[in-house]
Parts: C-alpha cells; sequence; structure tokens
C-alpha cells in the first residue's frame, strides 16, 4: 500500500510526542532487562531446574511483548511526528503480536502458580511437577495464544485506530471483545488468585493436622512464593484497569478519544514494574545478578588502585 493511498493528515496534540516517548522509554527498558535476564539465566545455566524454566518462559514472554509494544510505539511516534496517518499489514502484524505476547505474559504467571500448588497440595505426584509435563504446558499456552489472534486477524477484527495512531480491536460490545478480555485477563488472573486462596485453606488445614515440620515448612516457603507472584499480578490488574474501563465504557459509547493512548502509558509502566518484581522474586537470578555486579565492581577498584 502506498503512502498516498494510505495516508492522511491527521490531528495532532502537543502531549503525543512527550507520551509516545515515554512509552519507547519503557518498552526499551523492559527489553533490556528481559535480555539481561535470559542472558544470565542461560550463562550460569539456571534453566535446569523446573521453577527457573518457568521463569524463562515468562521473561521470554515479556521480551515479546515489550518488543511488539516498542515496535508500535515506534511506529506511532513516527506517524505523530508527521502529522499523518500511514499504515500497511505490519501495522496489523504488529497487533496480532500484541496480543499473543499479552496472553503469554498473563498465562506464564499462571503456569508458575499451577506449578507451587501441585508441589504443596499434591506433592506425591511426582509426574506433573515433572520437566517433561511442564513443559508440557508452556508449549500449549504458546500454541493457544498464537491460534487465537490468528481468527481476530483473518476476520478483520483488528483496524487502525486513526485518533490513537495504532491498530488494535476497537473497543465496542461485541462477542470478540468479551472473548479477548476474558481470555486474556479474566481467566488468567482470577484462576492465580483461585489457586493462592486455595493454597492458604490448605496450610490451615496443615497446621490443625499432625504433619511434619519439613512439610510444613515446604508449603509455606512455597506459600510466600504464590504470594509473590500474586503482587506481581495485583501490579498486571491495577495498572491494566484503566483499558478493562475503558472497555467497560466502550459498551455505553463513553470511552475518551484517546483510550489506547491513555491505557498504553499503564501498561508500559506496569512492564517496568513488573520486571523489577520479577527480579525481587526470583532468589536464584537476583543472587547471579549481584555476584556478577559485585565482581565487576571489584574489578573497576583493582584497574583503578
Amino acid at each position: 500500500m502506498s503512502l498516498d493511498q494510505n495516508s492522511t493528515t491527521t490531528e495532532f496534540l502537543s502531549w503525543f510526542i512527550p507520551l509516545d516517548i515515554m512509552h519507547i522509554i519503557c518498552y526499551a527498558f523492559t527489553i533490556v532487562a528481559a535480555l539481561l535476564f535470559l542472558f544470565i539465566i542461560i550463562y550460569d545455566k539456571l534453566y535446569t531446574t523446573v521453577p527457573m524454566m518457568l521463569i524463562t518462559n515468562s521473561c521470554i514472554s515479556e521480551l515479546l511483548f515489550a518488543t511488539s509494544l516498542f515496535a508500535m510505539a515506534t511506529f506511532t511516534i513516527h506517524n505523530d511526528i508527521r502529522h499523518v496517518h500511514f499504515y500497511g499489514s505490519s501495522c496489523i502484524f504488529m497487533a496480532y503480536l500484541g496480543y499473543v505476547s499479552v496472553g503469554l505474559q498473563n498465562y506464564s504467571y499462571l503456569l508458575q502458580a499451577i506449578y507451587r500448588y501441585i508441589l504443596v497440595v499434591h506433592p506425591g505426584r511426582l509426574f506433573y511437577q515433572s520437566i517433561e509435563f511442564q513443559l508440557f504446558l508452556i508449549g500449549s499456552t504458546w500454541i493457544c495464544c498464537t491460534i487465537y489472534p490468528i481468527v481476530l486477524w483473518s476476520t478483520g477484527q483488528i483496524k487502525y485506530a486513526f485518533d490513537n495512531g495504532i491498530c488494535q480491536m476497537p473497543l465496542k460490545p461485541s462477542f470478540a471483545t468479551i472473548f479477548n478480555a476474558f481470555y486474556i485477563y479474566f481467566i488468567p488472573m482470577p484462576s492465580i488468585i483461585l489457586i493462592y486462596l486455595k493454597m492458604v485453606q490448605h496450610i490451615r488445614d496443615m497446621n490443625k493436622q499432625v504433619t511434619t515440620v519439613n512439610r510444613l515448612f515446604h508449603a509455606k516457603r512455597e506459600l510466600r512464593m504464590i504470594r509473590r507472584i500474586v503482587s506481581l499480578i495485583f501490579i498486571l490488574v491495577a495498572l491494566g484497569l484503566p483499558y478493562a474501563i475503558f472497555i467497560f465504557m466502550s459498551f455505553f459509547n463513553m470511552a475518551p478519544k484517546y483510550h489506547f493512548r491513555i491505557a498504553f502509558t499503564f501498561i508500559g509502566a506496569s512492564l517496568v514494574l513488573v520486571m523489577i518484581a520479577l527480579l525481587e522474586i526470583t532468589q536464584p537470578l537476583k543472587n547471579s545478578l549481584m555476584n556478577k555486579l559485585s565482581r565487576q565492581w571489584v574489578n573497576v577498584i583493582k584497574t583503578r588502585t
């Protein structure tokens, strides 16, 4: 599609460019952090355990999500600087990749919660704790999250939003909008919270029964880990709330004109906070990073002296 055929002048507001720059900075930080985490995991061979394998899956999901959003943001700022709308098939593909990756992000944390639940509630079922079974679950989420947006893409649900400068599925009362919201957010997020509540109840029952100290200590340790995952999910839920509110408002034709620009600002902030939280809750990754930084600092001091 040529520029003349697919470009039109657009209304330009002074806050567009600063907001675009802020989006790019947030996405770039997330990309760098995800690449750093993956480098440490691969270099130190931390991926050999199931928990770190699941963390690796989350890092890859965050990297893919941030990369798709970074591409969208550079596309948007390019159009905003030129004060035109210019879009093509690449814009639709970036939106498709965004839907794939946000689903992978949310379901990656659900897989972590499920694994912790199995360890505590069903410690004797070793097959479900195995690397093979967890790889099967990871592969299943990747297949499902990759396939379902193809329906949105092939049926023309993803369109260019002129006022917001990106390609997205329009927020309007439709089966596709409701299904997308449930599939991406309202299935994995409440499921993680439900798993946490069931684990709390299970540990309370263990306290009432005659349970070995070692098993009880192990259960409480896994509960602390799931509590950290829930706190991470609360970041995603809280900063994804504007998007959910705009979906609800769209049912009454009350969504703001620039709703995607506003919502993606909160999403960019959530990615930054999630990467910081992910490092904080992953002790092996945190220890490896701190060791490398301390060795680097020692080498700098030695060279200066």
